[in-house]
């Protein structure tokens, strides 16, 4: 029997329990339901470096997903804090700005990259592009220099650990005693309710938020492949991510707490979920490499990819269809503009 106040979930990745913490903090009786084990570490969500960048990525997004970005920006702090009071955990966030750099040969992506930002931000916004020379390099990032000769900072991005916020999360929501089917998938959903092999469950509010698991309830839903490689290097610092130009790819770097760095740049248009290519990994290394030599003795924690749900435009969504509220298509903007659409659709279904 549904309750007034009962919330149905689909989807326990990083939109879907943002979504249960957020109903749940405001006293309402949550359900949460997922196909895979909540200690999942193959979903969309756990495959990330959980970047913070509204300036990095508007360089191959457009001014929706931007205007999203710096909404989720304004959210955050605010965010982790009653998160961290919910939870019992801290979780890790900086926000140091992006250093964006190139080898002297990859000097016109740089270039580039600049021009287009350039021309996409508001006259307002351009202070936060702010070019720096050798010496301005090494000031931000003392282990990288005399490695480059310019770069770019770009200030305010910033970085979440998102293993400790999705642990962060899951133990928020025991806390709230939101019900979390765990291994169990959705088979439907539609106004009022849901159905899985347990059987039928109702309630007045019900939200999808199952990524790709949702592509029959959603056409053109496709998934796009992201790739990451996880080191551990005591022999280097970074006190900012750091993006590495180049004409075929932008490599990132994304350091962690204990001298653990995240490593990303392959986005391939396949929907094979399967381990990376070696091809994939002697990139990632080599690039990483080419950013410090110290990189050389780095060991490798994990090799991993997941498939991240997209639409054509690239725009995350959310959308009320057929009575069920459904938020899909964050590709590799999840932890970039999730906080926004949350806050939306919880001010769309509470008022």
């Amino acid at each position: 029997m549904a309750t007034d106040d009962e919330v149905l979930i689909a989807g326990a990745g990083l939109a879907g329990r943002l979504c249960a913490w957020r109903y749940a903090r405001a006293g309402r009786r949550v359900r949460l339901f997922d196909a895979a084990r909540r200690d999942d570490t193959r979903s969309a969500s756990a495959v990330a470096a959980a970047m913070l960048s509204p300036l990095a990525e508007l360089a191959v997004a457009d001014a929706q997903v931007h205007a999203l970005a710096q909404q989720a920006m304004a959210l955050w702090p605010d965010w982790l804090l009653a998160l961290q009071a919910d939870s019992g955990r801290p979780v890790y966030f900086r926000r140091a700005g992006t250093l964006v750099v190139a080898h002297a040969a990859d000097g016109g992506s740089l270039d580039h990259f600049e021009r287009v930002l350039r021309h996409k931000l508001a006259p307002a916004e351009q202070h936060a592009i702010q070019r720096l020379d050798a010496a301005g390099i090494a000031a931000h990032e003392p282990a990288l220099d005399s490695r480059f000769a310019r770069g770019l900072l770009l200030a305010g991005e910033g970085q979440i650990a998102n293993d400790e916020l999705l642990a962060a999360l899951a133990r928020a929501l025991d806390r709230f005693r939101v019900h979390w089917h765990q291994d169990e998938p959705v088979q439907q959903l539609h106004a009022g309710g849901l159905r899985t092999a347990q059987g039928e469950f109702r309630a007045p509010l019900v939200i999808d938020t199952r990524g790709l698991g949702a592509r029959a309830d959603w056409p053109g839903l496709r998934g796009v492949r992201g790739e990451i490689l996880s080191v551990e290097c005591d022999g280097i610092a970074l006190q900012r991510p750091v993006r590495l130009m180049h004409p075929r790819y932008q490599l990132y770097v994304a350091p962690r707490p204990k001298q653990r760095f995240i490593v990303g740049a392959t986005e391939l248009e396949s929907e094979d979920a399967g381990p990376p290519s070696l091809r994939s990994v002697l990139e990632l290394g080599s690039a990483l490499y080419s950013l410090h030599p110290a990189f050389a003795e780095a060991r490798v924690l994990r090799i991993d990819a997941a498939l991240r749900p997209a639409l054509d435009d690239h725009r995350p969504q959310l959308r009320r269809h057929g009575g069920v509220w459904q938020l899909n298509g964050l590709y590799r903007h999840g932890y970039l503009c999730a906080p926004a659409l949350v806050d939306q659709l919880l001010q769309e279904t509470t008022t």
